[in-house]
């Protein structure tokens, strides 16, 4: 798997390797209320925002972690930022999370684009045999979404970590398995047309 960062880019949507100076606009769009209720971070404050993005770098250098900013090509603006974390080189497994998008572009192409890409890249790049994600148990909304891209829920961990709030969070786990992939990448290109 090389973990080399690079721009994996759609019709819609282009993710970019996170960088430093994309902190200023994440705080643009990132610092909503509502987007950091049910989530394992605190980001109010653009120091804040400045800590959440040094630790998915810190994380990328140990290669363990790829972050991106989802950009909206049509505005060309940054709408929020999602990540392969966990990354399992010997076993070929990979985690994508810690998506938020702006509420102005939830429930739009953007997400079901990103994971399209993200997905195409660890299957058919990486090879990878299986896909996670860990939804909040409280986040009926992802989990919701992660089911109709097609993921397998998988059971509960409870009390599977504490938030920066201080808060237990019982985590659903799903996932997706190399054998499910055309199924998923067919079901989610039609969605995205159909948007």
């Amino acid at each position: 798997m090389d973990l080399t960062p690079r721009v994996l880019e759609g019709e819609f949507v282009r993710l970019e390797p996170m960088a430093l100076e994309h902190i200023q606009p994440l705080c643009v769009v990132g610092l909503v209320e509502e987007l950091w209720r049910v989530a394992a971070n605190v980001n109010k404050t653009p120091d804040d925002m400045r800590h959440y993005v040094e630790i998915a770098l810190d994380e990328q250098s140990r290669g363990v972690s790829l972050p991106f900013v989802t950009r909206d090509k049509t505005s060309d603006k940054i709408v929020g930022s999602t990540r392969f974390g966990n990354i399992d080189v010997d076993n070929r497994k990979v985690e994508i999370g810690w998506t938020w998008i702006n509420p102005e572009w939830q429930r739009s192409f953007v997400n079901t684009e990103a994971k399209l890409l993200m997905l195409t890249h660890a299957f058919e790049t990486w090879k990878c045999l299986r896909v996670e994600f860990k939804i909040d148990a409280l986040n009926q909304k992802s989990r919701t979404a992660i089911a109709r891209l097609g993921a397998k829920e998988e059971g509960t961990l409870r009390r599977h970590m504490i938030t920066e709030s201080g808060r237990f969070r019982d985590s659903v786990f799903f996932s997706i398995i190399s054998d499910e992939w055309e199924t998923v990448k067919k079901n989610l290109t039609a969605k995205l047309r159909s948007n």
